[in-house]
C-alpha cells in the first residue's frame, strides 16, 4: 500500500490518476497495490487499486 502525503489533484478522472500514480510511484503493474490519495481538504479520499484485470477508483467523502 502507498500513501501520497502531499497534495494530490483529485479533479482528474481514472486515467489522470492512473498516469499520476504510475509516474510518481512506478509500481509493478501486475501486483495488487492500493494507493490512498487526498486533496487539499482532508474530508475526501480517493483509493486507487490496480491488478492484472485493470484499475478501480473509489471516492470517499
Amino acid at each position: 500500500m502507498y500513501l501520497a502525503c502531499s497534495y494530490t489533484d483529485l479533479r482528474k478522472g481514472i486515467d489522470g490518476v492512473a498516469a499520476m500514480v504510475q509516474q510518481r510511484f512506478k509500481p509493478d503493474p501486475f501486483t495488487n497495490t492500493l494507493f490512498l490519495l487526498c486533496g487539499r481538504r482532508l474530508d475526501c479520499i480517493r483509493e486507487f487499486c490496480r491488478d492484472r484485470d485493470g484499475c478501480i477508483l473509489l471516492y470517499k467523502l
